[in-house]
């Protein structure tokens, strides 16, 4: 039995196809690579469109009011849309936990306030009913 068990040993497992498939796929790291070369390809134009945004551009005019008036470097985006992306993006956003006490906190006082406002125009009914109806 031992001969045996040494002999099994020595020979060489044969693969199956199955076998090939599944570990050819398993060992192909090129799938990575094609991802980052799509996504290269994908920014690129975005890329590009934000260096046109950058630039400011130049349109001499004529030399009278509305030229001096105009006469200004100009740019793609307006100066306003440029303060508000650099504002956005300073923003501390709540985590959930914050934002669900936040929620809580809201519901909670606007049953409040609004019991209160019921409250106080059921009693001034009530006041004014007496006084008028009398």
């Amino acid at each position: 039995m031992a001969a045996n068990n040494k002999s099994d040993k020595n020979k060489k497992k044969s693969t199956t196809m199955r076998e090939k498939v599944e570990d050819s796929q398993i060992e192909k790291p090129s799938k990575s690579r094609k991802i980052k070369q799509t996504a290269g390809k994908v920014k690129k134009p975005f890329t590009s469109a934000k260096s046109i945004a950058k630039k400011e551009y130049y349109i001499p005019m004529p030399d009278n009011k509305a030229g001096k008036f105009l006469n200004k470097k100009r740019s793609f985006i307006p100066k306003y849309f440029k303060e508000s992306w650099r504002e956005l993006k300073m923003v501390q956003w709540p985590n959930r936990k914050e934002t669900t006490k936040s929620t809580i906190a809201v519901i909670v006082f606007a049953v409040v306030f609004g019991l209160l406002i019921t409250v106080v125009d059921f009693g001034l009914d009530k006041i004014f009913r007496e006084l008028l109806l009398r």
